[in-house]
């Protein structure tokens, strides 16, 4: 089964929940972030980015700045402009991205070589640390980017650019003889190469894509390459036993995701923003030979991650140690990690199966990442992004504590390392290809948005408009119209526990629900689609396996995560229960359903010493819950997820 995500241009968003957040990131994000990488923001981190463009192309003089991997976020800014551009006109951003495209120009060698770092600081060294220096995850979101760009102008300046760096390293890597026999330290140009071939049918690009992929844990490239550069590590400058830095008890290797070749790996391990992305272009890969050994082991790695190492919030990577996965059933609430990045890059792999396999699974994963980690990353006023997502958060502990210094209480305006904004900015304005699916015979409906779209077959086209209040309210209508005769698939989410359907003001009877969709035909007469999915608040337990949770509980409603904060229930929120049976109301906030839940507080006396005889008073009271995603946007105070439970 080959579904693909709806093109942007299908697909209009009209109203309601990601209206708001698409307006969000079209009129506040993208303007802010393109002054951000300017260095134009007072007390914000500074970006250096279009700094070190300037530099390399000669416009100005000065040393390189920032991080080695520095170019990827306007690369990602890019990205996100030309989603947007596939969308609605905006005059001034095409020519602030225009302006830096011709920057790029300017910036690029003969050759095609592209990146300011070795452009800059050791031009004799390019192509001397894959391992480490982030070249070739550079060179993938600019590929990436020039796809997006290309699409919503038909402007090939940059499309050029990133073909000709395509083709730089097409003649720097691969198999034959005289070429580097290596592949991506950080794994993001697999997934640029593809969308590349996608789009201009140059098979090279896709069977670099694979050569990259079929050749990593097969050698010992990074171990040669370690030695040629006489054991000197680009992030202490020092001589060091092996060939990066070691992160957690867990070896290199498996950090970076070659100790195995990749179709044999059947566990997430490492760094999880680059298991992710390397997963992604393994499952795009494996759909597109229609290899069902290959789709296997994507199933597996996929299934591992969700069933054993995701937190319910649908972020991933436990510990701040490397940023990476740990080990089965590891889920620390106040030391984790969960980038934002390894979320985004959980959707997209978790899309690519979607595409693969058209299981309503898939996007369910979709779904509570982007609701629940992704809008969290995401300040109120698009002018503040987390990196980190910890499941609780006590500010004077994350300010004082080395091993919590990576949480923060309040969304900075910026970070020096900044993979995450951009890359909000530019799945958000690419929301509409999760929002609907289609392949030969079927239009899917996978993420339930106020919107429309249209899709054409042999000549006939079929229109699908949604007018619905999810999240908050679980009533989607659908009205079909169009003369091209299909299935319509609606997702069924897993959270939900009942639900009906009525056609054309009639109760559905029978109705065929195959891999968490519900299946309707559409025969060219006008239909009418009413969909009701019950949002009953929920107490959720973890698997006992995660021991940091038990006697814990987590509150849902529909496909949002629930927490409590100091701002509504008061200072040390770890006195707080919830009652057994607890009554749990909703109630309308000024933007958002609140919760409210049957508490007890039990408060510990507060004594002279350290230590003293156990000591408590216990209180009825009610909690106040509001959406994890909301988090963090009213001052400084504690957070908190999984509540006790009386």
């Amino acid at each position: 089964m080959k579904i693909k995500g709806a093109g942007l241009s299908q697909i209009k968003i009209t109203g309601g929940f990601w209206k708001e957040y698409q307006e969000l990131i079209f009129q506040e994000v993208i303007p802010y972030q393109w002054e951000i990488l300017n260095d134009r923001i007072e007390g914000a981190e500074k970006s250096f980015t279009i700094y070190n463009f300037s530099v390399a192309a000669g416009r100005i003089q000065g040393p390189h700045k920032g991080f080695v991997f520095q170019d990827s976020d306007l690369y990602k800014w890019l990205e996100a402009v030309g989603n947007m551009l596939q969308i609605r006109e905006d005059p001034e951003m095409e020519e602030a991205a225009d302006w830096t495209i011709d920057l790029l120009e300017q910036t690029q060698e003969k050759d095609g070589y592209l990146n300011t770092y070795y452009q800059i600081k050791e031009p004799e060294k390019k192509w001397t640390n894959i391992l480490e220096c982030h070249e070739l995850y550079c060179a993938g979101h600019l590929m990436e980017a020039a796809v997006a760009y290309f699409k919503g102008t038909g402007k090939r300046k940059i499309l050029d650019i990133a073909c000709r760096f395509a083709d730089c390293i097409v003649e720097k890597f691969g198999k034959e003889e005289g070429k580097l026999h290596g592949y991506p330290g950080h794994q993001e140009i697999e997934l640029g190469l593809q969308k590349l071939y996608d789009l201009t049918g140059n098979k090279v690009y896709q069977d670099l894509a694979e050569y990259f992929l079929e050749e990593r844990g097969r050698n010992d490239f990074f171990e040669e390459e370690f030695k040629n550069r006489n054991c000197i590590s680009h992030w202490t400058n020092a001589v060091e036993k092996e060939p990066n830095k070691v992160y957690n008890q867990f070896s290199y290797k498996e950090y970076n995701q070659f100790h195995l070749p990749v179709w044999e790996q059947t566990k997430a391990v490492g760094h999880a923003v680059r298991a992710l992305y390397m997963y992604t272009a393994m499952a795009h890969l494996a759909e597109e030979k229609e290899d069902e050994d290959k789709l296997q082991v994507c199933r597996k790695l996929w299934e591992n991650i969700v069933c054993r190492q995701m937190y319910i919030n649908g972020s991933v990577g436990a510990t701040v140690s490397g940023e990476a996965f740990t080990r089965d059933y590891d889920l620390p609430n106040d030391t984790n990690y969960s980038e934002t990045c390894a979320a985004l890059g959980l959707i997209f792999f978790s899309q690519e199966l979607f595409q693969a396999e058209g299981k309503g699974c898939y996007g369910d994963i979709i779904e509570k990442s982007l609701y629940n980690t992704v809008l969290a990353a995401l300040g109120r006023d698009g002018r503040h992004f987390f990196y980190t997502n910890p499941m609780e958060m006590n500010p004077y502990f994350a300010k004082v504590n080395p091993e919590r210094y990576h949480l923060k209480p309040q969304r900075p305006k910026w970070h020096a390392c900044a993979c995450c904004p951009p890359n909000i900015a530019r799945t958000i304005a690419d929301l509409g290809k999760y929002i609907f699916g289609e392949d030969d015979s079927t239009v899917f409906v996978q993420i339930f948005a106020q919107s429309s779209g249209e899709f054409f077959r042999n000549g006939k086209s079929v229109k699908l408009d949604t007018k619905t209040e999810y999240p908050w309210d679980g009533k989607v209508c659908i009205q079909v119209l169009g003369d091209l005769e299909t299935k319509i698939a609606l997702r069924i989410p897993g959270w939900c526990r009942q639900w009906k359907a009525e056609i054309n003001g009639k109760p559905l009877k029978d109705p065929e629900v195959l891999n968490g969709y519900l299946y309707l035909s559409y025969k060219g007469e006008k239909l009418q689609i009413e969909l009701t999915l019950e949002m009953m608040p929920v107490l959720m337990q973890a698997n006992p396996k995660v021991a940091y949770n038990l006697g814990k509980a987590a509150i849902m409603r529909g496909p949002l995560l629930y927490c409590i904060e100091e701002k509504d229930n008061g200072a040390r929120l770890g006195e707080l229960y919830i009652k057994d049976k607890a009554e749990i109301l909703t109630e309308n906030g000024e933007k958002e359903i609140l919760l409210k839940v049957e508490a007890v507080r039990k408060t510990s006396s507060i004594q002279d010493g350290l230590y003293y005889e156990y000591c408590t008073t216990k209180q009825e009271t009610w909690l106040t819950a509001i959406p994890y995603f909301s988090w963090g946007n009213r001052g400084e105070g504690e957070m908190l997820v999984w509540i006790k439970k009386e």
